[in-house]
C-alpha cells in the first residue's frame, strides 16, 4: 500500500472512498500541511439526503477530523435547472419555497455530521444561489462560456448516455456543468477551496471546474470522486423495494433505519463498517473476522454507530432496545414504526393485504398476497395464512396491532380516535 503525507488521503484510502482523483499525488501534498477547504455540493431536490448521500457525507467528516475546513455547498441555484447527470428524464422544477424548505431540512443533517463555526476547520454552509441568481447572461457567456468546447461537453457519460438513448436533454439542463464549474471557481475565490469531491457521476463536472479555475485564475485546484457503491448482491445503495432510507426521521423513524443497518448482508460488514462509521480500523478488522452467527454482533454494532451519527446516541440506544423486544417476542412495542389508521376503518374491518401496503411492508398488493403465500407475514407475532384475513378493532391490542415482514421488520398500527 503507499505511503501518503496527508492524514486525509491516508484515511480515504483505507476505508475504500477513493474512486478518482485528478492528482492524487499533488492534492495528498497539498493537505499535508496547514488546514485547506474542501467542498462537496448537494442539490435541495428533497428535504433529506438517504443512506447512498453517506458516500459524500463521510469524507466531509473526515476531513474535519483530519484538521482541514469543509464546505457544504446547496444548490440553491442549481436545484431549479437540476443535474441530469445519467438520468432519464428532467426533473421537477421546484418553486423557491419548496427550494427554502429543502435546504432547511438538509441543514439538520448536516449539523450532526459537522461541526460549524467560525474557527479555522470549521464546517460552513454555503447556498450557490447567492452567486448564480446575480448573474447576467451575455457577461457570462462571455467570461465563462468561452473557456467550455461543446464537442467536449457532449463527449462526457452523463450527456452522452442520453443523446445515445435519444432522450430529450434541454438547453437548461445541459448548462448545468457549466454552473457546477462556476461553483468551483468561485468558492475558490471566496473561500480558498481547493477540492471538490462528489460521487462517481460527477467526475465530467468536476474537471470542468478544475480546469475553468485554471484558465481564468491560473489556480490549482483538485477533483476527487468516491465509488458507485452497491451491495454484495448487487443493489444500488440506499434504495430497496420500499423506497429511499432517508437520513431525516420525518422520513425515516430511527427503528427503521436501524434494522436497515442490521438486515446488511454478510458480505458486506466490514466494508460497510469502513465506510460509514468512525471505528478504528483494527476495530473493524476483529469484527468482520467474525463467522457463523458472531456476524450478528457485527451487525448490530454496525446498526449502532451508523444509526448514532444519523440521530443521535439516544435514538440509536432506543433503536436497539425496540429491537430486542421484537425479536425476543416482547409485547413492548414503543420504538417501534408506527402508522395510524381511521378508526372506522377498523370498524367496517381492514384486509391484511392493504395493510401490509399501507405499513411500507410490501410495494403492492401483489407483493404482499406473495408475502402471505411464503409465510413470512405476521400479525402480532403469529404467522399469516390466508390473504383473505380482516383486522377489526377486537384485532386491535391496548397499544396497537404488530405487523411483521418476517421475523426482523415490523410496524406497528394503531387506529385514530
Amino acid at each position: 500500500m503507499p505511503t501518503h503525507r496527508s492524514d486525509f488521503v491516508r484515511t480515504l484510502a483505507e476505508r475504500g472512498f477513493i474512486h478518482q482523483c485528478t492528482d492524487l499525488d499533488g492534492l495528498d501534498l497539498a493537505l499535508s500541511g496547514p488546514p485547506r477547504v474542501a467542498y462537496i455540493g448537494f442539490d435541495a431536490t428533497a428535504d433529506s439526503l438517504h443512506t447512498g448521500h453517506l458516500m459524500q457525507i463521510m469524507p466531509l467528516r473526515w476531513l474535519q477530523r483530519c484538521g482541514h475546513k469543509p464546505i457544504v455547498l446547496i444548490g440553491g441555484g442549481t436545484t431549479r435547472i437540476g443535474d441530469p447527470s445519467f438520468r432519464n428524464s428532467s426533473r421537477p422544477l421546484l418553486d423557491d419555497v419548496q427550494i427554502a424548505a429543502n435546504v432547511a431540512g438538509l441543514r439538520q443533517i448536516f449539523d450532526r455530521y459537522l461541526t460549524f463555526g467560525d474557527k479555522a476547520t470549521d464546517a460552513v454552509l454555503v447556498n450557490n444561489a447567492d452567486w448564480l441568481d446575480t448573474l447576467h447572461f451575455i457577461p457570462f457567456l462571455r467570461d465563462v462560456g468561452r473557456h467550455f468546447s461543446v464537442n467536449r461537453m457532449l463527449s462526457f457519460d452523463s450527456v452522452r448516455t442520453r443523446l445515445d438513448r435519444e432522450e430529450p436533454l434541454s438547453l437548461l439542463e445541459f448548462n448545468y456543468m457549466i454552473l457546477q464549474a462556476f461553483d468551483f471557481l468561485e468558492l475558490s475565490r471566496r473561500h480558498g477551496c481547493v477540492l471538490q469531491m462528489g460521487g462517481s457521476d460527477q467526475w465530467g463536472n468536476i474537471v470542468n471546474g478544475m480546469e475553468l479555475g485554471r484558465r481564468v485564475d491560473q489556480r490549482q485546484l483538485f477533483g476527487l470522486t468516491t465509488p458507485l457503491l452497491t451491495t454484495a448482491s448487487g443493489t444500488k445503495m440506499g434504495k430497496t423495494a420500499g423506497g429511499a432510507i432517508w437520513l431525516n426521521a420525518a422520513r425515516l423513524a430511527p427503528y427503521g433505519f436501524w434494522q436497515f443497518w442490521r438486515n446488511t448482508e454478510d458480505a458486506d460488514v466490514g466494508r460497510f463498517l469502513r465506510l460509514f462509521t468512525d471505528l478504528p480500523l483494527d476495530e473493524i478488522e476483529h469484527l468482520e473476522a467474525l463467522g457463523g452467527a458472531e456476524i450478528n454482533v457485527a451487525k448490530a454494532v454496525l446498526a449502532n454507530e451508523v444509526t448514532k451519527l444519523a440521530h443521535g446516541e439516544d435514538a440509536a440506544l432506543k433503536a436497539t432496545e425496540a429491537a430486542q423486544a421484537a425479536f425476543s417476542g416482547s409485547e413492548a412495542l414503543d420504538g417501534l414504526p408506527t402508522i395510524r389508521v381511521e378508526r372506522v376503518a377498523f370498524e367496517r374491518g381492514v384486509g391484511v393485504v392493504d395493510l401490509l401496503v399501507a405499513a411500507g411492508l410490501a410495494g403492492s398488493k401483489g407483493e404482499a398476497r406473495r408475502l402471505i403465500a411464503g409465510r413470512g407475514a405476521r400479525l402480532n407475532d403469529e404467522v399469516i395464512d390466508d390473504e383473505s384475513v380482516v383486522v377489526t378493532l377486537d384485532d386491535l391490542r391496548r397499544d396497537g396491532l404488530k405487523l411483521s415482514y418476517g421475523r426482523k421488520r415490523h410496524v406497528v398500527i394503531r387506529a385514530d380516535a
